[in-house]
């Protein structure tokens, strides 16, 4: 049965392959920096299941096809990333996998969500403009979201149009 649970430690050389194959995408539309970027460290999925901030979206047989990391910045639910194995695109896993973490921020008396995201990737900015997300302007980004643009800049991430996104919940 398909369902969302949180990630386990067994599932973290899952979650990196998901991104590793997610990426390639990103390499097809010119993008092979982002491609090439390495998929979140042992370390930082530690990290992330002790906090009690990652699930995976998984199949039948309870392997994750998807997963959702999560931070919490400046009182706002973060998404840090979220990817859905190419082979399951088009299945709304990263939906559900957004609405799950929703219900968890609100559970946790967080009010909205944001992320960061490239503008011009179909799968990024138009996709969570579809979601309820919308753009920030420069003078909406908090202390803790302008950070973040700061660390993806100096990783060369600002080689393509990106902002900060926010969905109120």
């Amino acid at each position: 049965m398909n369902m969302i649970r949180p990630v386990r430690r067994a599932d973290f050389p899952v979650v990196q392959a998901i991104e590793r194959a997610a990426g390639v995408a990103f390499a097809d539309i010119g993008m092979g920096a982002v491609a090439e970027d390495d998929p979140p460290s042992l370390d930082e999925l530690l990290r992330y299941e002790s906090a009690g901030r990652a699930w995976v979206y998984t199949d039948d047989r309870d392997v994750p096809v998807a997963y959702l990391i999560a931070d919490v910045v400046d009182d706002c639910a973060h998404i840090e990333q979220v990817s859905v194995h190419p082979d399951r695109a088009g299945q709304k896993l990263g939906r559900q996998l957004i609405e799950h973490v929703a219900d968890w921020a609100r559970k946790a008396g967080l009010s909205t969500l944001t992320l960061t995201t490239f503008t011009e990737v179909p799968w990024n900015g138009p996709y969570y403009r579809k979601l309820g997300f919308r753009y920030l302007s420069e003078d909406e980004m908090t202390p803790g979201l302008r950070a973040i643009r700061t660390e993806e800049a100096a990783r060369g991430l600002d080689r393509w149009p990106r902002a900060c996104m926010r969905r109120d919940l």
